[in-house]
Protein backbone atom coordinates (compact mmCIF):
# COMPACT_ATOMS: atom_id res chain seq x y z
CA UNK A 1 0.00 0.00 0.00
CA UNK A 2 1.02 3.59 -0.65
CA UNK A 3 0.13 6.34 1.81
CA UNK A 4 0.04 9.64 -0.07
CA UNK A 5 0.67 12.65 2.12
CA UNK A 6 -0.70 16.14 1.61
CA UNK A 7 1.53 18.67 -0.15
CA UNK A 8 1.87 20.66 3.07
CA UNK A 9 2.39 17.66 5.34
CA UNK A 10 5.00 18.45 7.98
CA UNK A 11 8.01 16.27 8.77
CA UNK A 12 6.37 15.51 12.13
CA UNK A 13 3.21 14.25 10.42
CA UNK A 14 5.23 12.10 8.00
CA UNK A 15 7.20 10.67 10.92
CA UNK A 16 3.98 9.96 12.86
CA UNK A 17 2.51 8.01 9.93
CA UNK A 18 5.78 6.07 9.49
CA UNK A 19 5.77 5.13 13.17
CA UNK A 20 2.16 3.96 12.91
CA UNK A 21 3.10 1.74 9.94
CA UNK A 22 5.92 0.20 11.95
CA UNK A 23 3.68 -0.18 14.99
CA UNK A 24 1.44 -2.38 12.85
CA UNK A 25 4.42 -4.65 12.11
CA UNK A 26 5.24 -3.34 8.64
CA UNK A 27 8.16 -1.36 7.21
CA UNK A 28 7.68 2.28 6.21
CA UNK A 29 9.68 3.64 3.27
CA UNK A 30 9.11 7.38 2.64
CA UNK A 31 9.40 8.26 -1.06
CA UNK A 32 9.90 11.97 -1.81
CA UNK A 33 8.03 13.04 -4.93
CA UNK A 34 7.82 16.14 -7.05
CA UNK A 35 5.50 18.03 -4.72
CA UNK A 36 4.64 15.62 -1.93
CA UNK A 37 5.91 12.64 0.04
CA UNK A 38 4.40 9.18 -0.16
CA UNK A 39 5.06 6.35 2.28
CA UNK A 40 5.33 2.86 0.84
CA UNK A 41 4.20 0.10 3.20
CA UNK A 42 6.47 -2.94 2.87
CA UNK A 43 6.61 -6.47 4.29
CA UNK A 44 2.86 -6.87 4.63
CA UNK A 45 1.83 -10.47 3.98
CA UNK A 46 -1.76 -9.56 3.22
CA UNK A 47 -4.04 -6.57 2.82
CA UNK A 48 -3.17 -3.61 5.05
CA UNK A 49 -5.87 -2.41 7.44
CA UNK A 50 -6.39 1.16 6.28
CA UNK A 51 -8.48 2.27 9.26
CA UNK A 52 -5.39 3.21 11.28
CA UNK A 53 -4.21 5.71 8.67
CA UNK A 54 -7.31 7.30 7.15
CA UNK A 55 -7.80 9.94 9.82
CA UNK A 56 -4.17 10.76 10.54
CA UNK A 57 -3.02 14.35 10.10
CA UNK A 58 -1.37 15.01 6.74
CA UNK A 59 -2.70 11.88 5.00
CA UNK A 60 -4.34 12.61 1.64
CA UNK A 61 -4.98 9.18 0.14
CA UNK A 62 -4.37 5.45 0.49
CA UNK A 63 -3.55 3.56 -2.70
CA UNK A 64 -3.23 -0.23 -2.89
CA UNK A 65 -0.11 -1.38 -4.78
CA UNK A 66 -1.12 -4.31 -6.95
CA UNK A 67 2.32 -5.25 -8.27
CA UNK A 68 4.64 -7.66 -6.43
CA UNK A 69 7.46 -5.15 -6.99
CA UNK A 70 6.57 -2.13 -4.89
CA UNK A 71 9.47 0.30 -4.81
CA UNK A 72 10.19 -0.31 -8.48
CA UNK A 73 6.57 0.18 -9.48
CA UNK A 74 5.16 3.33 -11.03
CA UNK A 75 2.28 2.89 -8.59
CA UNK A 76 4.71 3.84 -5.83
CA UNK A 77 6.44 6.63 -7.74
CA UNK A 78 4.81 8.30 -10.71
CA UNK A 79 7.77 10.52 -11.64
CA UNK A 80 10.58 9.04 -13.72
CA UNK A 81 13.80 8.40 -11.83
CA UNK A 82 16.83 10.16 -13.31
CA UNK A 83 20.26 8.86 -12.32
CA UNK A 84 22.93 11.56 -12.14
CA UNK A 85 26.60 10.57 -12.51
CA UNK A 86 28.68 13.72 -12.48
CA UNK A 87 27.45 15.75 -15.46
CA UNK A 88 25.77 12.71 -17.06
CA UNK A 89 22.05 12.10 -16.58
CA UNK A 90 20.33 8.78 -17.32
CA UNK A 91 16.56 8.76 -17.53
CA UNK A 92 13.63 10.91 -18.54
CA UNK A 93 14.41 13.06 -21.58
CA UNK A 94 18.06 12.01 -21.88
CA UNK A 95 19.71 9.78 -24.49
CA UNK A 96 22.83 8.47 -22.74
CA UNK A 97 25.52 6.75 -24.79
CA UNK A 98 27.91 4.35 -23.07
CA UNK A 99 30.70 2.81 -25.14
CA UNK A 100 33.95 0.91 -24.85
CA UNK A 101 35.51 -2.52 -25.23
CA UNK A 102 34.08 -5.69 -23.77
CA UNK A 103 37.24 -6.16 -21.73
CA UNK A 104 40.06 -3.92 -20.55
CA UNK A 105 43.14 -5.45 -22.17
CA UNK A 106 45.72 -2.82 -21.29
CA UNK A 107 46.21 0.88 -20.61
CA UNK A 108 47.02 1.89 -24.20
CA UNK A 109 44.00 0.00 -25.55
CA UNK A 110 41.59 1.52 -23.04
CA UNK A 111 42.84 5.10 -23.42
CA UNK A 112 42.83 4.87 -27.22
CA UNK A 113 39.25 3.62 -27.38
CA UNK A 114 38.04 6.03 -24.69
CA UNK A 115 39.41 9.04 -26.57
CA UNK A 116 37.76 7.88 -29.79
CA UNK A 117 34.32 7.16 -28.31
CA UNK A 118 34.32 10.46 -26.42
CA UNK A 119 35.09 12.32 -29.64
CA UNK A 120 32.24 10.46 -31.32
CA UNK A 121 29.73 11.45 -28.64
CA UNK A 122 29.85 8.91 -25.82
CA UNK A 123 28.93 10.15 -22.35
CA UNK A 124 30.39 7.21 -20.39
CA UNK A 125 32.99 4.49 -20.88
CA UNK A 126 32.36 0.79 -20.39
CA UNK A 127 34.95 -1.94 -19.92
CA UNK A 128 35.19 -5.23 -18.06
CA UNK A 129 37.91 -5.79 -15.47
CA UNK A 130 36.39 -9.04 -14.20
CA UNK A 131 34.92 -11.09 -17.05
CA UNK A 132 32.32 -13.88 -16.73
CA UNK A 133 33.24 -16.26 -19.56
CA UNK A 134 31.58 -19.46 -20.69
CA UNK A 135 34.94 -21.20 -20.98
CA UNK A 136 37.38 -21.27 -18.05
CA UNK A 137 40.17 -21.03 -20.64
CA UNK A 138 38.98 -17.70 -22.07
CA UNK A 139 40.41 -14.34 -20.99
CA UNK A 140 39.01 -13.60 -17.53
CA UNK A 141 39.98 -9.93 -17.34
CA UNK A 142 42.80 -8.00 -15.67
CA UNK A 143 41.03 -7.75 -12.31
CA UNK A 144 42.18 -4.94 -10.05
CA UNK A 145 44.73 -3.80 -12.63
CA UNK A 146 41.81 -3.33 -15.05
CA UNK A 147 40.00 -1.23 -12.47
CA UNK A 148 43.05 1.00 -12.11
CA UNK A 149 43.11 1.47 -15.87
CA UNK A 150 39.43 2.47 -15.77
CA UNK A 151 40.29 5.06 -13.13
CA UNK A 152 42.96 6.43 -15.47
CA UNK A 153 40.40 6.63 -18.27
CA UNK A 154 38.14 8.68 -16.01
CA UNK A 155 40.96 10.99 -14.93
CA UNK A 156 42.69 11.42 -18.31
CA UNK A 157 39.79 11.28 -20.77
CA UNK A 158 37.03 12.65 -18.54
CA UNK A 159 34.44 9.88 -18.96
CA UNK A 160 32.68 8.23 -15.99
CA UNK A 161 33.13 4.45 -16.09
CA UNK A 162 30.83 1.43 -15.96
CA UNK A 163 32.16 -2.01 -15.06
CA UNK A 164 30.78 -5.35 -13.96
CA UNK A 165 30.94 -6.93 -10.53
CA UNK A 166 30.86 -10.73 -10.46
CA UNK A 167 30.80 -11.73 -6.81
CA UNK A 168 30.74 -10.58 -3.22
CA UNK A 169 34.50 -11.03 -2.81
CA UNK A 170 35.29 -8.29 -5.33
CA UNK A 171 32.31 -5.99 -4.73
CA UNK A 172 34.15 -3.58 -2.43
CA UNK A 173 37.03 -2.99 -4.82
CA UNK A 174 34.72 -2.58 -7.84
CA UNK A 175 32.63 -0.14 -5.83
CA UNK A 176 35.78 1.84 -5.06
CA UNK A 177 36.69 2.36 -8.72
CA UNK A 178 33.40 2.30 -10.68
CA UNK A 179 30.99 5.17 -11.26
CA UNK A 180 28.25 2.67 -12.14
CA UNK A 181 28.34 -0.96 -11.03
CA UNK A 182 26.98 -3.42 -13.57
CA UNK A 183 25.31 -6.67 -12.55
CA UNK A 184 25.42 -8.92 -15.59
CA UNK A 185 22.84 -11.23 -17.05
CA UNK A 186 24.22 -14.34 -15.35
CA UNK A 187 23.94 -12.66 -11.94
CA UNK A 188 20.49 -11.10 -12.33
CA UNK A 189 19.10 -13.50 -9.74
CA UNK A 190 22.20 -13.76 -7.57
CA UNK A 191 20.26 -12.55 -4.55
CA UNK A 192 23.26 -12.17 -2.25
CA UNK A 193 24.89 -9.92 -4.85
CA UNK A 194 21.65 -7.96 -5.30
CA UNK A 195 21.38 -7.37 -1.56
CA UNK A 196 24.97 -6.12 -1.46
CA UNK A 197 24.18 -3.81 -4.36
CA UNK A 198 21.27 -2.52 -2.32
CA UNK A 199 23.74 -1.28 0.30
CA UNK A 200 26.01 0.37 -2.27
CA UNK A 201 26.36 4.13 -2.66
CA UNK A 202 26.95 3.65 -6.39
CA UNK A 203 24.27 3.47 -9.11
CA UNK A 204 23.65 -0.08 -10.27
CA UNK A 205 22.98 -1.17 -13.84
CA UNK A 206 20.97 -4.39 -13.77
CA UNK A 207 21.00 -6.45 -16.95
CA UNK A 208 18.07 -8.69 -17.79
CA UNK A 209 18.76 -12.39 -17.44
CA UNK A 210 19.01 -14.35 -20.66
CA UNK A 211 15.81 -16.28 -19.87
CA UNK A 212 14.15 -13.89 -17.41
CA UNK A 213 10.64 -12.55 -17.66
CA UNK A 214 10.20 -8.83 -17.17
CA UNK A 215 8.49 -9.44 -13.82
CA UNK A 216 11.52 -11.46 -12.65
CA UNK A 217 13.81 -8.67 -13.83
CA UNK A 218 11.82 -6.01 -11.98
CA UNK A 219 11.73 -8.17 -8.85
CA UNK A 220 15.54 -8.37 -9.03
CA UNK A 221 15.60 -4.57 -9.13
CA UNK A 222 13.28 -4.60 -6.12
CA UNK A 223 15.95 -6.48 -4.16
CA UNK A 224 18.37 -3.62 -4.78
CA UNK A 225 15.89 -0.88 -3.95
CA UNK A 226 14.63 -2.69 -0.86
CA UNK A 227 18.20 -2.55 0.44
CA UNK A 228 18.11 1.23 0.24
CA UNK A 229 19.78 1.94 -3.10
CA UNK A 230 17.31 3.84 -5.30
CA UNK A 231 19.82 4.39 -8.13
CA UNK A 232 18.94 1.48 -10.42
CA UNK A 233 19.23 1.41 -14.21
CA UNK A 234 17.65 -1.45 -16.16
CA UNK A 235 19.47 -2.82 -19.21
CA UNK A 236 17.76 -4.99 -21.85
CA UNK A 237 20.36 -7.08 -23.73
CA UNK A 238 18.32 -9.68 -25.53
CA UNK A 239 16.93 -13.00 -24.40
CA UNK A 240 17.88 -16.49 -25.50
CA UNK A 241 15.57 -18.00 -28.11
CA UNK A 242 15.82 -20.68 -30.81
CA UNK A 243 17.22 -18.35 -33.51
CA UNK A 244 20.69 -18.59 -35.02
CA UNK A 245 20.85 -15.35 -37.01
CA UNK A 246 21.80 -13.36 -33.90
CA UNK A 247 23.40 -14.07 -30.57
CA UNK A 248 20.20 -13.26 -28.65
CA UNK A 249 16.78 -11.84 -29.51
CA UNK A 250 16.45 -8.18 -28.55
CA UNK A 251 13.12 -7.62 -26.81
CA UNK A 252 12.27 -4.05 -27.82
CA UNK A 253 8.74 -4.47 -26.47
CA UNK A 254 10.34 -4.47 -23.02
CA UNK A 255 11.01 -0.73 -23.30
CA UNK A 256 7.42 0.59 -23.45
CA UNK A 257 6.26 -2.11 -21.05
CA UNK A 258 8.90 -1.28 -18.43
CA UNK A 259 8.27 2.45 -18.83
CA UNK A 260 4.59 1.80 -18.14
CA UNK A 261 5.28 -0.43 -15.13
CA UNK A 262 8.29 1.26 -13.56
CA UNK A 263 9.83 4.68 -12.98
CA UNK A 264 13.38 3.35 -13.44
CA UNK A 265 15.39 4.28 -16.55
CA UNK A 266 15.90 1.57 -19.16
CA UNK A 267 18.75 1.37 -21.65
CA UNK A 268 19.60 -1.14 -24.40
CA UNK A 269 22.74 -3.18 -25.08
CA UNK A 270 22.47 -3.93 -28.83
CA UNK A 271 25.95 -5.48 -28.94
CA UNK A 272 25.13 -8.51 -26.82
CA UNK A 273 21.74 -8.85 -28.46
CA UNK A 274 23.27 -8.95 -31.94
CA UNK A 275 26.55 -10.76 -31.43
CA UNK A 276 27.38 -9.55 -34.93
CA UNK A 277 28.76 -6.15 -35.88
CA UNK A 278 26.43 -5.55 -38.85
CA UNK A 279 23.31 -5.77 -36.67
CA UNK A 280 24.39 -3.38 -33.91
CA UNK A 281 23.60 -0.06 -35.62
CA UNK A 282 20.12 -1.12 -36.87
CA UNK A 283 19.23 -2.39 -33.39
CA UNK A 284 20.54 0.83 -31.86
CA UNK A 285 18.32 2.86 -34.19
CA UNK A 286 15.33 0.72 -33.25
CA UNK A 287 16.13 1.15 -29.54
CA UNK A 288 16.10 4.92 -29.88
CA UNK A 289 12.86 4.73 -31.86
CA UNK A 290 11.02 2.90 -29.06
CA UNK A 291 12.18 5.48 -26.51
CA UNK A 292 15.00 3.76 -24.62
CA UNK A 293 16.87 6.14 -22.34
CA UNK A 294 20.27 5.16 -23.68
CA UNK A 295 22.57 2.60 -25.27
CA UNK A 296 25.58 0.61 -24.14
CA UNK A 297 27.69 -0.35 -27.15
CA UNK A 298 30.91 -2.32 -27.51
CA UNK A 299 33.61 -0.49 -29.48
CA UNK A 300 37.18 -1.56 -30.26
CA UNK A 301 39.80 0.06 -32.49
CA UNK A 302 41.23 -3.38 -33.37
CA UNK A 303 38.31 -5.80 -32.97
CA UNK A 304 40.09 -8.59 -34.86
CA UNK A 305 42.64 -8.60 -32.02
CA UNK A 306 40.14 -8.21 -29.15
CA UNK A 307 40.40 -10.74 -26.36
CA UNK A 308 36.62 -10.76 -25.90
CA UNK A 309 33.61 -10.19 -28.20
CA UNK A 310 35.51 -8.72 -31.12
CA UNK A 311 32.91 -9.91 -33.63
CA UNK A 312 30.21 -7.68 -32.14
CA UNK A 313 32.42 -4.64 -31.45
CA UNK A 314 32.01 -1.60 -33.69
CA UNK A 315 34.95 0.25 -35.16
CA UNK A 316 35.17 3.83 -33.80
CA UNK A 317 33.96 5.33 -37.10
CA UNK A 318 30.93 3.04 -37.02
CA UNK A 319 30.17 4.17 -33.49
CA UNK A 320 30.35 7.79 -34.63
CA UNK A 321 27.78 6.96 -37.32
CA UNK A 322 25.59 5.28 -34.69
CA UNK A 323 25.73 8.37 -32.46
CA UNK A 324 24.66 10.64 -35.32
CA UNK A 325 21.75 8.44 -36.33
CA UNK A 326 20.53 7.89 -32.79
CA UNK A 327 20.57 11.63 -32.10
CA UNK A 328 18.46 12.29 -35.20
CA UNK A 329 15.90 9.70 -34.09
CA UNK A 330 15.82 10.98 -30.50
CA UNK A 331 15.22 14.52 -31.75
CA UNK A 332 11.91 13.36 -33.22
CA UNK A 333 10.42 12.82 -29.75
Amino acid sequence: MLIVMEKNATPQQIDAVSKMVEKRGYEARPIPGGDRVSICVLRNKGAVDTASFIGMAGVKDLIPVTRPYKLVSRESQSEDTVIQVGDVAIGNGHQTLIAGPCAIEGEAQALTIAAKVKAAGAHMFRGGAFKPRTSPYSFQGLGVEGLKILAKVRNDIGLPVVTEVMDLDTFDVVEEYADIIQIGTRNMQNFSLLRRAGRSHRPVMLKRGMAATIDEWLMAAEYIMEGGNTQVILCERGVRTFVHHSRNTLDLSAVPYVQKESHLPIIIDPSHAAGRRDQVIPLARASAAVGAHGLMVEVHHQPDQALSDGAQSLFPDQFEKLCQQVRHISDLF
